[in-house]
Parts: structure tokens; sequence; C-alpha cells
């Protein structure tokens, strides 16, 4: 397959299939099945930050430091734009969003009615939700796109790594939907609408790439910082929610689950 199509294959799945798979899980309450997920998230992170964007932007470039530098950067970008609620992270478990609402405390499989103790905000949540991920899943695209411009096999695993973490996401952001008093179709088609900002995030940037390769570099620096950013700082603290011995057991099992299946997509497809 050709670059570009490799891109637009590799965004439609982690925005569509992300969300279909989200929207099964909410819609069903596995909130057991979304804590797993995220822990296997993270390893896939980690592994896809450490095992090959970061090396692959640190071979790319002559000053290695640089590159060290726009990560550190990227990282405080990050938090930045969660503050301003444009790269959040919710989970069904684990949501705060700003105190906008209490998806935590709203069954998965109901849909809030006008008599539920939870007042609805007339969709305002609803809206920051769907800017947020708009804007997330947009830079999403971006990186996949830098990431396969460099390489397939780069792309693959960028793209697993970022399916991965939507899922929980995608899950978490579709009860908030629900809780501000959306139906579940209206919920499910703002989400994909927004989903499909992935796609021409990474469409854009293959076109804009073939003009300014010297773009790449920082870019696959900065895809390795929201990797550990998401991992760090969003995903990681849920998992101190659950200190019993068995959880951790099973936790950590799935990180490295989640490297190794990384680790050895990297291994499947060869270089370019």
């Amino acid at each position: 397959m050709s670059t570009l199509t490799w891109i637009i294959t590799a965004s439609l799945l982690g925005g569509v299939l992300s969300l279909l798979f989200a929207a099964i899980l909410a819609l069903n309450a596995r909130v057991s099945w979304l804590s797993m997920l995220v822990s296997y998230a993270i390893g896939a992170l980690l592994g896809a930050a450490f095992l090959n964007t970061l090396p692959e932007a640190l071979e790319l470039s002559d000053n290695p430091a640089q590159v060290t530098i726009i990560v550190l950067l990227g990282i405080l970008v990050f938090f930045i734009l969660e503050k301003l609620v444009l790269w959040r992270h919710c989970h069904l478990d684990d949501c705060e969003a700003h105190d906008l609402t209490h998806a935590h405390d709203v069954p998965a499989a109901v849909i809030p009615s006008s008599s539920s103790h939870h007042a609805h905000d007339h969709g305002r949540s609803g809206i920051m939700i769907i800017v947020g991920d708009t804007f997330h899943n947009f830079v999403d695209g971006i990186l996949i796109a830098a990431a396969f411009m460099v390489d397939v096999q780069l792309g693959i695993v960028t793209s697993i790594a970022i399916i991965a973490h939507e899922i929980p996401q995608e899950a978490g952001d579709f009860i908030i939907l629900l809780n501000s008093g959306y139906t579940r179709r209206m919920a499910f088609l703002l989400n994909l609408l927004s989903s499909f900002a992935t796609l021409v995030g990474g469409v854009l940037a293959y076109f804009m790439l073939h003009n300014m390769n010297f773009l790449v570099q920082p870019l696959l620096a900065i895809a390795s910082a929201s990797m550990i950013y998401v991992a760090m700082s969003d995903l990681i603290p849920g998992l101190h929610k659950r200190p019993e011995i068995h959880a951790t057991v099973q936790q950590v099992a799935l990180i490295l689950l989640g490297i190794a299946s990384i680790w050895i997509t990297g291994s499947f497809f060869p270089h370019d």
C-alpha cells in the first residue's frame, strides 16, 4: 500500500473502530474490561514511545539534546492543553472532567433522564468534550501521518498505541455525553463526527510534510511526549486506586503485554 493509504486506513481504524468498541463497552457497563484495557494501553504507549518513536527521532537528529528538549516542552504543552480541556482523558471509573459532570456515578447502560439526581447542563459539558476530542483526534492524525512518513513499521506501532488508549477514553466521553442529556444515538454521532478529525489531520499532515520534511523529526519527538504524558499523567494514577496485590499483578502483567505487543509488532514489520 502507498503511504497515504496506510495513513487513511490507520486514521479510520483509530477513530471509527475505537469509537465502536468504546460504545459497546460503555453501553454494556464493562468497566472491568476498560480497566484492563487502560493497563494494556499504558504498556502500548510507553512501548511505542521508548522503543520506536523516540529512538527514530534521535536517529533522524544530529542533536539528541534538541530532541529531548522538544519532548520536555511537549509534555509541558500537553499539561497546559489538558488544563484547557483540549487534551483530557476520561474513563468510566475515573472521570472528573473538571467537575462538569459526575459520570463515574452513572451506570454505563443507563441513559440519564430529567428525573435523575444528576442535573443536566443542557449539553454544555458535552460540547466541551466534543471540542476537546476533535482537537485531540486531529493531533493524533498528524502524529500518525508523521510516523508513516518515516517508516510503515513506525506508523503501525504508533497507530496501535493510539487506538489502544482511544478506546477507554471514548467510552468515558460517551458516558459524559449521556450524562449531559444526549441520547445514545446523538452521543454516538457526535463522537463519530469528532473521530473523523483523525483522518483530516492525517491527510493534511501527509501533504504538508511532503514539502516540509524538516518537521517530521520534531513531530516524532512530540508524538513521544504525547504518549509518555498520557501514560504517566492520565492513565497510571488511576491504577493506584486499586492497591490490592492481585490487582497490581494484573496491571503489571497487562502493561508488560502492551509493551511486548509493540515490540513484537515492530519485529514483525521490517523497516522500509
